[in-house]
């Protein structure tokens, strides 16, 4: 399994961003994928998950500004981001588990990518 992603990127504060992680020799079905973030310093925080029935998960600091979603036919998943602030700036991770219930902390998956950089300035 590979997870690489893109899309990341710098933007004023109040951009938007689509970050987009392509996933190989993964199938989509009973599975977890998530979004997860790391800025310098601090520990990895989960930002959002969805599980193969579309149930999904925000964080409480991106909720009602990201949104995470899957195009099965090009096992591809996304993140829109919307009215970035400072806080955002972090690399961004793309993470995928095989379950029905996603797990929130980042030991609970197994397969990650790289990340990509997101920065937002003020």
């Amino acid at each position: 399994v590979q997870l690489v992603e893109s899309g990341g990127g710098s933007v004023q504060t109040g951009g938007s961003l689509r970050l987009s992680c392509a996933a190989y020799g993964y199938t989509p079905s009973g599975t977890c994928m998530a979004w997860f973030r790391q800025a310098p310093g601090k520990e990895r925080e989960a930002v959002a998950n969805i599980n193969s029935n579309g149930i999904t998960y925000y964080a409480d600091s991106v909720r009602g500004r990201f949104t995470i979603s899957q195009d099965n036919a090009k096992n591809t998943l996304l993140l829109q981001m919307n009215s970035l602030k400072p806080e955002d700036t972090a690399m961004y991770y793309c993470a995928a588990d095989y379950r029905w219930v996603c797990g929130r902390g980042p030991a609970t998956y197994v397969y990650w990518g790289r990340g990509t950089q997101v920065t937002v300035s003020s």
